[in-house]
């Protein structure tokens, strides 16, 4: 199995059973784009209904008289569990039928489960809600990998789906901007009622324009009609044997161990230490996390495409070099007291710290046969899932209920030091990601210019 690609996909063209207002978007000569842009408008209402819950946690606490734990607790396991383990089921049907549905379904759950949220009048419904909402969100990202792989040659990959990835910061943007305001003028049950109704539109648009296209049209060799999705066995013991797909997973997980243990607390952290408002923490963070943080995943997945010209290795090393360097920006964050010191320092890990989204999908859909490519992004996700988001926010929580009797209102401060030093055991992995591929065993790298 090679990442190399032809550089001009096969031509798409709809199901015969697609309608003709399908077929009509599939016969354009900019559908790809259109429909890497549906799906990133998908993914972005994903994170919205994910991430709006980081800046609700304060009063959502208060309300609720929900301790630190219980909100890592809240943010973390209660989403990651079934989240992080239906991907994988899902995945195994989205290898084998129409992907397109798949995602439609899951946007309609997650949506409806966002808004019953709203509703929830203690601790317990509020955790079985987000529950729905982990379980519509594991249809989505698994499919839409696969689908995206389909429209877009190995050559371009990593930038498509590094655009595909930005939808984590436009839900960040979203979130924080829009949840900090309405948080302040209509309270965080109507919050969350508000950004659960777009998913429905969203879910319509997907199912009427998008088409299901043919398995493998980006690729030199197209899967077989009747070609069979294999094993989840078999996928999970090519990306354990291979190499460069270990470091790769690995190194994912503990990037969002790292990445989801700070974005979920730093609304909180800035509130408590800082004293912003909610509606101050949401320009910031939207400003920082959104649109700066946009441009940096962007920019990773053009970035691994322009230097894997000259060495494939690249492709994984522009994930590690960007994870080392924002541990010491990220303890300065934390640590420094002065609010606008603190900020200009957070910009560099802003800007850096979704740079593992774009090149590592890629790589795993590059590096796996055709009908893996859905149920091996589940796994990726999985591990990311479980670990980062599952184990990051508790962890964070917990540790801060620990700090307490030492450090007061400051034990956020000090437990968040903790996610930060993390990237430099992430960068290491992606480290050993792209030795190995430059390796035999792991598909031929490019030739290495000197």
């Amino acid at each position: 199995m090679t990442i190399d690609a032809v550089e001009q996909p096969a031509p798409l063209a709809g199901n015969d059973g697609d309608t003709r207002l399908r077929q009509w978007f599939a016969r354009r000569s900019w559908y790809r784009w259109y429909a890497l842009g549906v799906l990133t408008l998908v993914y972005t209402s994903s994170h919205v209904d994910r991430q709006i819950v980081a800046i609700l946690l304060e009063p959502i606490g208060q309300d609720l008289g929900a301790s630190d734990t219980q909100l890592g607790f809240l943010v973390g396991l209660t989403f990651a569990v079934f989240y992080a383990t239906l991907g994988i089921p899902i995945a195994m049907i989205a290898d084998r039928s129409n992907r397109r549905n798949i995602i439609t379904a899951a946007v309609v759950i997650w949506s409806g489960m966002t808004v019953l949220c709203g509703y929830a009048q203690n601790f317990l419904q509020l955790a079985l809600a987000r529950i729905g909402v982990g379980v519509g969100e594991a249809g989505s990202s698994p499919p839409s990998h696969s689908l995206i792989s389909d429209l877009f040659p190995a050559s371009l990959r990593a930038t498509a789906l590094g655009i595909f990835a930005v939808g984590v910061n436009l839900g960040v943007l979203i979130a924080y901007l829009g949840g900090g305001f309405m948080s302040e003028a209509w309270g965080w049950r109507w919050t969350l009622i508000a950004v659960g109704l777009p998913g429905l539109l969203i879910a319509a648009i997907t199912f009427f324009t998008l088409i299901e296209p043919k398995r493998g049209a980006s690729e030199t060799k197209a899967a077989k009609p009747d070609e069979q999705a294999p094993p989840l066995r078999n996928v999970w013991r090519k990306m354990w044997r291979t190499p460069a797909l270990r470091h790769l997973t690995l190194g994912a997980a503990v990037a969002g161990f790292s990445g989801y243990g700070i974005v979920m607390w730093t609304p909180t952290f800035l509130m408590r230490s800082h004293g912003l408002s909610a509606a101050e923490v949401g320009i910031v963070l939207a400003l920082m996390s959104g649109v700066l943080g946009g441009i940096g995943t962007y920019s990773a997945g053009y970035l691994a495409d322009g230097l894997a010209k000259r060495d494939e290795r690249w492709r994984a090393w522009v994930v590690g070099a960007a994870k080392v360097l924002t541990v010491p920006f990220f303890i300065g964050f934390f640590i420094v007291e002065d609010t606008r010191t603190a900020l200009l320092l957070f910009a560099v890990p802003a800007f850096l710290s979704g740079f593992s989204l774009g090149p590592t999908f890629a790589l795993v859909q590059s590096l796996v046969d055709i009908r893996m490519r859905a149920v091996a992004s589940s796994i990726l996700l999985f591990l990311l899932n479980i670990i980062g988001m599952g184990l990051g926010p508790q962890v964070v929580g917990i540790l801060s209920d620990l700090f307490s009797g030492q450090y007061g209102d400051e034990s956020l401060r000090m437990a968040l030091l903790v996610p930060a030093v993390v990237n430099i055991w992430c960068g290491l992995h992606y480290y050993l990601a792209g030795r190995a591929l430059g390796q035999a065993g792991n598909g031929p790298a490019r030739p290495t210019i000197n």
